[in-house]
């Protein structure tokens, strides 16, 4: 059949189903007297009639015998540069592997990091001498108001040489901190000042010290870019070769296979 007699027929046989379409369904309506309403039910009945009409246009050509795939390339992960800063952290300070965490004390997946993984990172690695963990401060002031104010105060603390016991106190008192107005929340961050026998005097002035501000916003500024904007992110490697990053609050696994494999 020539190819423009077989469009021709293609034409006819579809207008003729469009007609019979419009028709049965404009009859079926004014039967019961209501006003036809073409639906999009309808549409796609139209369609699917019309897609069973169609002729084919060519010969089917046969097809190619099927290749053997290629083995895909695994992705390789970015590689980051990630300063340490001063920031405080536990563990050997000369440990095989580092691992640098941007937190936010008001996040709850950090909280949750804290409850639920920590621990076994500092029993079976950290406290084993095998990795040197860091704290940087990552507040996310447009979710967690609070935030900031918890961050400047854990640094006052470090200030005294007491930032872990103080980073501990606020994920155990998350919830009783978190939704504060601002004045309770001052006198709650001095209670935990005092609960650890901090120097009150120096704890309040530090409160209100540019430097502190400052360095938790250098915290916040190196995050960004390292292309990190939630809590927690983690970068697990070495100052030397980089560090690949590791999002979210992961399972104990997830940690555990990225140390080994750094470790052999």
């Amino acid at each position: 059949m020539k190819k423009s007699t077989n469009n021709l027929l293609k034409g006819t046989v579809i207008s003729i189903a469009v007609a019979t379409f419009f028709a049965g369904f404009i009859l079926g309506n004014n039967l019961d007297g209501a006003e036809p309403e073409i639906t999009m039910e309808d549409i796609r009945a139209l369609e699917e009639k019309i897609e069973n009409l169609k002729l084919p246009t060519q010969t089917p050509q046969p097809t190619q015998t099927p290749q053997p795939a290629q083995a895909a390339q695994p992705n390789q992960p970015q590689v980051f540069m990630v300063s340490l800063d001063d920031d405080p952290f536990k563990g050997d300070p000369n440990a095989p592997v580092t691992i640098v965490e941007f937190s936010d004390f008001q996040c709850p997946f950090c909280s949750r990091f804290y409850q639920q993984t920590l621990a076994q990172l500092e029993e079976n690695y950290i406290d084993t001498g095998k990795v040197k963990f860091v704290y940087r401060d990552l507040p996310l002031d447009s979710l967690h108001p609070n935030a900031r104010p918890s961050h400047i105060a854990a640094e006052c603390a470090d200030e005294q040489g007491k930032f872990w016991e103080y980073h501990d106190i606020l994920f155990e008192n998350q919830g009783q901190w978190n939704r504060l107005a601002s004045e309770d929340l001052e006198n709650s961050l001095k209670q935990y000042a005092q609960d650890l026998s901090l120097d009150a005097t120096i704890f309040e002035t530090c409160l209100s010290s540019d430097e502190i501000a400052d360095e938790v916003n250098k915290d916040a500024l190196d995050a960004r870019s390292y292309d990190t904007s939630g809590t927690p992110t983690f970068f697990i490697g070495t100052e030397k070769d980089g560090f690949t990053k590791l999002v979210g609050a992961q399972p104990y696994s997830s940690f555990q296979r990225e140390i080994d494999s750094l470790l052999g």
